[in-house]
C-alpha cells in the first residue's frame, strides 16, 4: 500500500525542472540575500512589517515598508526597474507575500526572501534594532 507521499506519483522530470527552475524568479533565499547585501546590493530589501516589530529587529540595510502602506507614491522615491525583495516574520507569515502582491500590481519586480526573519536567524545571521 502506497504511502502519503508515494500515492500521486511526482511529476515527470521535464515539468518538475520548469516548476522549480520558476521558483527562483520568486523568491531568494536568505543566505543568497545576506550575500548579496555584503556584495553591493542591487535591489532593495523591503521590512513590511510593523515599524514596532522592525526595531525590535531587522535584516540589515532593509527598508520598512509595512505591506499596507506599498502605493505607487511611495514607490516614485525608485527608478520603475528597480528590483524589491520583500520578507516578514517568516514561512508562518504571509505579509511578504502581500507586500509583493501590491508591488507586482504597481509594475513593480519583486521577489520575496523565504524564511523571512525565522530563516534570517536560522542560517546564524545577526539581526540590526532601531527605527528606520
Amino acid at each position: 500500500m502506497p504511502t502519503a507521499v508515494t500515492a500521486i506519483p511526482a511529476a515527470p522530470s521535464a515539468l518538475a525542472e520548469a516548476h522549480f527552475a520558476a521558483e527562483f524568479t520568486f523568491e531568494a533565499d536568505c543566505w543568497d540575500t545576506h550575500d548579496a547585501l555584503a556584495q553591493g546590493a542591487d535591489f532593495v530589501l523591503l521590512d513590511v512589517r510593523s515599524p514596532a516589530l522592525f526595531a525590535r529587529g531587522h535584516v540589515p540595510g532593509a527598508i520598512n515598508l509595512p505591506h499596507g502602506k506599498i502605493v505607487e507614491s511611495k514607490m516614485a522615491q525608485w527608478p520603475a526597474g528597480t528590483l524589491f525583495v520583500t520578507y516578514c516574520a517568516g514561512p508562518h507569515c504571509n505579509g511578504a507575500a502581500r507586500g509583493a502582491l501590491r508591488l507586482a500590481r504597481l509594475g513593480r519586480p519583486v521577489k520575496i526572501m523565504a524564511g523571512g526573519i525565522t530563516g534570517w536567524l536560522d542560517e546564524g545571521f545577526e539581526l540590526a534594532t532601531g527605527e528606520a
